[in-house]
């Protein structure tokens, strides 16, 4: 049975850099392809991100059996390490890995998180 997991991570990326590819890249990392049908094959999730100055800070919420939880969050990180991404209107976007790590799902979260870990 799936749970819920939160996985946090921060980058640095120029102040004209699309936060919005570090959530494609994560979902091809995920799922194969930014634009997918539903379900989400791995881990159904959402990504988020806030932007403060050259800085950004996501946040992956995630619904994962126990024994895919460590190769969700080194997907997350994979993806992120690679410090680039070419969107669907064929620029790339540039960013540096700053880190990650798991942390726990926040109460303002469990109804979202529910609802990832009946995403069928």
């Amino acid at each position: 049975m799936r749970r819920a997991c939160a996985h946090d991570a921060a980058v640095r990326m120029a102040a004209d850099g699309d936060v919005r590819t570090l959530g494609a890249a994560i979902t091809v990392a995920l799922c194969g392809h930014w634009d997918h049908e539903p379900p989400c094959p791995l881990a159904p999730h959402h990504t988020s991100a806030e932007r403060s100055g050259d800085e950004v800070t996501l946040r992956v919420l995630f619904a994962a059996e126990p024994e895919s939880e460590a190769d969700v969050r080194s997907r997350i990180e994979t993806a992120l390490s690679r410090a680039a991404f070419e969107g669907p209107d064929g620029v790339t976007t540039r960013w540096e890995f700053c880190g990650a790590q798991p942390s726990a799902v926040r109460r303002d979260e469990l109804e979202h998180a529910e609802r990832l870990m009946r995403t069928a």
